[in-house]
């Protein structure tokens, strides 16, 4: 019986776990939602304050403020306190560089000179004073400055939400990389937008090997706005491994794009540092790097080793949980269940882009013919009680009958094979078979009581050993009627017989 309980049982919950609607599933293919909430635009200035010590006419102080841009691209949020990858050209440039164009432009806007507004050391040919001038405010600083410059490096970052953050959040540079495409981590001076952090970007785990390999690249042209949404383009991994701090190259299989141009003139407006997207499972394996006709991507080995010498894990958080389920069942059509989903992350972080976009659409197709929540859980009016409840419990019950009567029938084949053993070892014997079990053979000389059982009844009384005497011995009886007769008679006196004498 216990086996049968535990057939039984086990044919319940695995029917029952068919029956079920699946909740989860895998992402579908090319799936850019996960990463877009996490995409970030960054902008970084040179700040310099300069003071031009004027000794030419009269002593004089000339203070001036320069910001200079330094770049602008698109990073990634990677853990809920806020901390953002994008590549060190974006958010690093040479302070040297930055104070030789704020020496040029100062010498220019007071002497009224003809001095270039860039970052390379010039001479004024036509006045030896001011050209020693202008060579004494160059760094690096002496005591025979003409200037003193100050650069600090001002950051801001404009997060994908809703409405548009026109001011953003200022942010500071935790690490930069050994090059120009070398990946840079940055953390936020205050505290990242949300009771909870921010929305995160799932990092992959390694690169496709495979050449030809689709992807995604997501970023921003601009500041996130109305009139500026996330740009999405389609490319392909080409030949290489991994990546690499060279970087791998973009090449369409068909020959029908040229990839690299393409990707290349989106770096240079906007998307250098944008995430580049695996089709598998809508995870970051790279960041967008290069310009002009030559793009390429650095690969997710590279993030992470910059991460971990900056002391910061990547890690997801609360919002990319209830995002990621609300945003599985939206893609597989279970818009009933999805809406309440997004509504919960809108909660966490109610500036959420995606999921306040989404969430439209959830409710609109919630309940229709589309929502695959509805096909399973309403059933048609005609059909009234569902038939794959008693279907399933026959089922179970038939199993289970047929599982009982093999058992029974290998128990009685059992029994069946011993007696037939038994047959066939008295056959070799030369004996029929006992029909009962022999008894257990007593010891000699033991004493064999059998206890009858009496009526409670009857009450034994014990019998008292009669002794003859001689004269009751010598006593007659007539043989044919057994009437007694006296020492003298010869015939019986009731009924005739004669008497043998002895």
């Amino acid at each position: 019986m216990a086996r049968l309980t535990v057939l039984a049982g086990g044919v319940v919950v695995t029917v029952a776990l068919l029956a079920i609607p699946a909740t989860a599933h895998e992402h579908p293919s090319g799936i850019t939602d996960l990463v877009t909430p996490a995409v970030v635009r960054v902008e970084a200035v040179s700040h310099v304050e300069i003071t031009l010590l004027d000794h030419v006419s009269q002593l004089r102080h000339v203070e001036r403020s320069y910001d200079f841009p330094i770049g602008q691209g698109t990073g990634i949020v990677v853990n809920p306190d806020g901390a953002i990858v994008t590549l060190t050209s974006v958010v690093k440039t040479d302070d040297e560089d930055v104070a030789v164009r704020a020496a040029n432009k100062v010498f220019a806007e007071h002497h009224d000179v003809k001095v270039p507004q860039d970052d390379k050391r010039h001479s004024v040919d036509d006045d030896p004073i001011l050209d020693r001038h202008l060579k004494d405010c160059y760094p690096p600083k002496r005591s025979t400055a003409t200037c003193i410059i100050d650069v600090t490096t001002d950051i801001t970052i404009f997060p994908n939400v809703s409405p548009a953050d026109t001011d953003g959040f200022k942010a500071e540079l935790v690490r930069a990389g050994s090059g120009p495409d070398a990946p840079a981590v940055l953390m936020p001076v205050a505290r990242a937008v949300g009771s909870v952090g921010m929305p995160t970007a799932p990092l992959a785990e390694q690169v496709p090997d495979q050449q030809g390999a689709p992807t995604s690249v997501a970023g921003f042209l601009g500041r996130p706005g109305p009139d500026v949404q996330t740009t999405v383009e389609i490319a392909h991994l080409g030949k290489g491994g991994g990546a690499g701090e060279k970087g791998r190259p973009f090449g369409d299989p068909d020959k029908k794009v040229d990839e690299p141009a393409k990707l290349g003139g989106l770096a240079d407006r906007g998307l250098a540092g944008a995430p580049v997207i695996g089709d598998k499972d809508g995870h970051v394996v790279g960041l967008l790097i290069g310009g002009g006709k030559e793009a390429k991507m650095i690969g997710v080995r590279e993030i992470t080793s910059t991460l971990s010498k900056a002391g910061i894990a990547a890690r997801r958080g609360a919002i990319d949980a209830a995002f990621e389920a609300a945003l599985t069942r939206y893609h597989t059509k279970y818009y009933t269940e999805a809406a309440p989903g997004f509504q919960r992350v809108l909660e966490l972080y109610p500036g959420n882009v995606v999921a306040a976009d989404l969430l439209k659409v959830a409710l609109a197709k919630r309940g229709g013919p589309e929502d695959e929540g509805t096909k399973r859980t309403v059933a048609p009016a005609s059909s009234g009680l569902p038939l794959w409840p008693f279907i399933v419990a026959a089922s179970v019950l038939f199993l289970a009958a047929a599982v009982g009567a093999f058992l029974l029938w290998r128990r009685h084949r059992a029994g069946d094979r011993a007696d037939d053993r038994a047959d066939d070892r008295a056959d070799d014997h030369g004996q029929a078979p006992p029909l009962v079990p022999p008894q257990q053979a007593y010891d000699e000389g033991a004493d064999q009581t059998v206890m009858v059982r009496r009526s409670p009844q009857f009450t034994a009384v014990p019998q008292q050993q009669q002794v003859l005497t001689a004269q009751e011995s010598s006593v007659k009886f007539c043989t044919a009627c057994g009437m007694r007769l006296g020492q003298a008679h010869r015939f019986c006196g009731y009924c005739g017989q004669p008497i043998e004498t002895s």
